[in-house]
This record gives C-alpha cells, structure tokens and sequence, in this order.
C-alpha cells in the first residue's frame, strides 16, 4: 500500500493524455504546466472470449500495461463461460476498474476503452487467433483471441486468420501475446518479416 506523505509529489491526470505534477498535502498543490501525451499513430484492439474464474481480470490488467488501445469482452460460441445479465453488468464495472488500475500502476496517460461483452460476430472486421493461420502483420488493427473450445467454423469463415505461435497457447496466454505483437508492431519495436 502507498502512503503518501505531506509534500510528496506525485502525478496526476485524466486517462485522457493529459496530466501534471503535483503535490500531496491537506489540498492538492499543482506543481506544474498539463502535459499532453499524442495519441498513438492507429489504435490496436485485443478481444478475448470470456473464460473461467478471475482470468478476464488478467487479461484485461496485463492488456492495459501493454499499451492496449481497446479491450474487446466477447461472447464466443463454445466459451465455457455463461454470465447473465447481473454477471455481466458486474464483471464489466469490474473489468473497467481493473483497467483503470493497471493504467495507473503502469503510469499510463491514456487508460484504454474495455467495451461491453459482446457477440463475436458484431465485430466482422477483426482478424481471428487460429492455428492455421497466417503471420502477423501491421494491417491487423483488431485480433481476437477464442475461448477454451477454439473457434466455430462459422465464426471463422470469411476471417483474416492469424498464427500466434507453434505451441497451443491457455486462452488467456493467447490474448496476452496478441497484445505483445499488436503493440509492438504498432510501435515499431519489432521489423515484419518480409519487409525493410
């Protein structure tokens, strides 16, 4: 636990790009100009099916400190995991705080947007985590990771399939390393095969 002491800096900000340094006392004492921090040259999302216990809570944590832009709950076909209406409702307020979380202890400027849990076919331009697929490359801004029970052929047709590795990763490994790549990539920290 932090224990902030009086006259102790520290930052704060908005989630937004925007923050300053400050100072902890009986009030807040600004201790500098706002900085802005440039949004990142495209946005990467990572959407994975919902799976048991307090693993989408992982995700979403190790997501956000990857730099994540957008965290994609979904209702996949063969998820193991059922909620209600109740269950969702909470695990999304939970899933937001874990995120806001994360974004601090990580020094984030940006936090990222954890969207509602949603069916895996209202996101038709995603490409898809699949064994058979292709290598990773920079025009995949969006990548979906499938539940426990893989994929249904139906919500692999007509999809951009991507290979995330050779060894058969949990599912929520596999969500963890398709943000790895997709930021990577989007920041220029790794060079695409095949290209200068």
């Amino acid at each position: 636990m932090l224990r902030l002491r009086d006259g102790d800096s520290l930052t704060v900000g908005d989630g937004l790009g925007r923050w300053r340094p400050a100072r902890f006392g009986s009030d807040l004492r600004i201790d500098g100009e706002v900085v802005e921090v440039p949004a990142a040259s495209r946005t990467v999302a990572v959407g994975f099916a919902l799976i048991k216990g307090g693993r989408p809570e992982l995700v979403v944590q190790k997501l956000t400190e990857l730099g994540v832009d957008r965290i994609l709950p979904l209702a996949a076909e063969r998820s193991v995991v059922r909620w209600d209406e109740a269950k969702v409702a909470s695990q999304y307020e939970r899933m937001v705080r874990v995120a806001r979380e994360a974004g601090m202890q990580s020094r984030r400027a940006r936090l990222p947007e954890v969207a509602p849990v949603a069916p895996v076919e209202s996101l038709l331009n995603a490409a898809m985590a699949d064994p058979g697929g292709e290598v990773l490359d920079a025009d995949v801004d969006v990548l979906l990771v499938g539940p426990e029970g893989g994929w249904t052929p139906e919500e692999l047709r007509e999809r951009r399939r991507i290979n995330l590795g050779s060894t058969i990763l949990r599912a929520e490994t596999a969500a963890i390393v398709a943000g790895v790549l997709l930021v990577a990539l989007r920041d220029g920290r790794v060079v695409e095969a095949g290209r200068d």
